[in-house]
């Protein structure tokens, strides 16, 4: 298997219809489970971080991960597995909405620019911004844990711990810890990929993993999937490091050229544009045949959506 042939098959498949269907339902659930009633107005904030931006790569993930295992499912069975990985996908966003307000504060990276618009920071100010973030993360699990409901409490408990775990000390948040504490030094491509397989990809693997346990995929499969959000994340970054030098700011809807002006460790700053480039490729086809491998029969979305993200330019 080769990049060209990855292409073959994603041509085949309409990510972008396909996509559009899956957003709209997201976006319905996300502004329907984030609270318009928070005290002190601090609902605007939380919908200013969340609503009406940014790529969904996350909730798209766990949406195509579930329905690549959903074949031969029992209907009845379907709606709330199908619920299960709604709530799912939502959370991941919030969490992963949560660490962007945070990560732009002047504490950490000092951005002023997200999605396009102001930082939360910017906008509503430094306070209000720390207790959007807080709030973000906790009512990640409460969307998670919804009472009453058919979801099992097995699978709710199962989906609460590995984004915790994803989210925590062994994942995003300790991944930024290690960003902080290595600006201005020259990490090892193994340092670096370590870094990023917690701070982004931990993240993403989660993705694919929640949407495969919300249809009761095999074992066999589930390994195989990780394995395909592994590479996929570490993908993601690849490519993120790559936009940072070669896009602008309108473009990525963010601030361009930050990581070279921070001094921080990056793919091209280790290895050249071209070798970063050619790792990304690398990533891409060891994470389609994992697909292959998983022998899931509805997995096109995925393959899809591994090459947009390897060929994206914002």
């Amino acid at each position: 298997m080769n990049v060209s042939h990855i292409s073959q098959l994603a041509q085949s498949f309409d990510l972008e219809s396909w996509s559009t269907k899956a957003l709209a339902e997201i976006e319905t659930k996300l502004d329907q489970w984030i609270p318009s009633n928070a005290p002190a107005n601090l609902s605007e904030p939380m919908k200013y971080a969340v609503l009406g931006g940014g790529k969904r790569l996350r909730s798209l993930l766990v949406i195509g991960a579930f329905e690549s295992g959903t074949a031969g499912l029992d209907p009845s069975e379907m709606v709330w597995r199908r619920e299960a990985a709604l709530r799912a996908a939502c959370a991941i966003e919030l969490i992963h909405a949560y660490s962007l307000v945070h990560d732009d504060m002047p504490c950490m990276d000092n951005d002023v620019l997200r999605r396009g618009k102001p930082t939360v920071h910017v906008q509503f100010g430094e306070a209000m911004a720390l207790l959007t973030g807080d709030t973000l993360q906790a009512l990640a699990f409460e969307i998670l844990t919804p009472e009453p409901t058919l979801i099992p409490a097995q699978l709710q408990a199962k989906l609460c711990g590995l984004i915790a775990r994803a989210a925590g000390h062994n994942g995003m948040a300790g991944g930024q810890a290690i960003d902080l504490t290595s600006v201005g030094l020259q990490l090892n491509e193994t340092q670096l990929s370590q870094m990023h397989k917690l701070k982004t990809g931990a993240l993403l693997e989660v993705s694919v993993i929640a949407g495969a346990l919300c249809a009761g995929v095999s074992m066999q499969a589930l390994n195989k999937l990780q394995i395909f959000g592994s590479a996929l994340g570490l993908a993601f970054q690849v490519i993120d490091d790559i936009l940072d030098v070669t896009a602008d700011s309108a473009i990525l809807g963010k601030t361009a050229g930050k990581d070279a002006s921070t001094d921080k460790p990056t793919y091209v700053s280790l290895m050249g544009l071209d070798a970063a480039k050619h790792k990304a490729d690398v990533l891409l086809v060891q994470a389609n045949q994992a697909l292959l491998d998983s022998d899931l029969q509805n997995s096109d979305a995925l393959v899809a959506i591994a090459l947009k993200v390897v060929n994206r330019s914002y």
